[in-house]
């Protein structure tokens, strides 16, 4: 496990220093994205500003936070199925779901406007943050039957849907849906991995189409997230619930304030 990060850190150092000093610059925010977004959702939170504070377009930055979300989920699931932390037949189930969601998300966002995204992104935010105050005790252990989960694939691909086609927060619902079914916070956060990385697919074959991707930020961005999704992966069982906890709570509330003062 050790050997294997350390040649993706090798790999990351190398791209990094081929590519430029903006490139760079979003490695590092691909890293410290990831990793947030990985223990507790919320990553659109700093990529998005980020590369927008660096010059990157809007359209440009959507297009690049998908990519580069989906292929650091991807390289959670890689992980995952290496530590038989999760069975390949429930991943495939839930990436068909998501990735179908995804697509139908990209492409509602199309017909609805920035604003009206804005105020359902609030809604659910409060609800969320309700939701995650209400809830004083998080379980350790995984209580909930997947095969009785199965009958629920409705919630994921709304989720997903919702990914697709604007993202903030999409992680944290994905978290708090299975929290809600008695998983552990760490099942939970692998679920959502598996989640993201098919609504992101989803998303980004019909992004792809508009044009807006810029490839060498993408992979720049891509090469950070494997980093940062790695290294909250690894994390991830060190984290007491209480902290997990909190961490969820402030993510949560700092979303809900950045999309309030959108709409503002």
């Amino acid at each position: 496990m050790k050997k294997s990060f350390i040649l993706i850190v090798s790999f990351a150092i190398v791209i990094g220093l081929f590519y430029t000093k903006l490139s760079m610059t979003l490695v590092s925010i691909g890293i410290f994205a990831a990793f947030i977004g990985t223990l507790a959702g919320g990553g659109g939170l700093i990529t998005i500003p980020a590369m927008m504070l660096v010059g990157i377009p809007i359209q440009t930055s959507i297009a690049t936070n998908k990519f580069s979300s989906g292929i650091a989920a991807l390289s959670s699931i890689f992980y995952l199925l290496y530590h038989q932390e999760l069975r390949l037949t429930s991943i495939l189930k839930y990436v068909a779901v998501a990735i179908s969601g995804g697509i139908c998300g990209a492409l509602l966002t199309v017909t609805i406007s920035e604003k009206t995204m804005d105020i359902i992104a609030c809604i659910l935010l409060i609800f969320a943050l309700f939701v995650t105050l209400k809830n004083r005790e998080w379980t350790v252990s995984s209580e909930e039957n997947d095969t009785k989960h199965n009958n629920r694939f409705w919630q994921p691909f709304l989720i997903a849907a919702y990914d697709g086609g604007f993202g903030p927060g999409s992680s944290t619902f994905s978290i708090l849906h299975y929290l809600r079914y008695h998983y552990s916070y760490i099942k939970a956060v692998q679920l959502t991995r598996v989640l993201i990385f098919g609504s992101c697919t989803g998303a980004f074959l019909v992004f792809y189409q508009t044009g807006f991707i810029q490839w060498e930020y993408a992979i720049a961005m891509a090469v950070g997230s494997i980093i940062g999704s790695q290294l909250g992966l690894l994390v991830l069982p060190k984290i007491p619930i209480k902290a997990a906890k909190i961490l969820l709570i402030v993510i949560i509330s700092l979303l809900l304030i950045q999309v309030a003062i959108k709409i503002i």
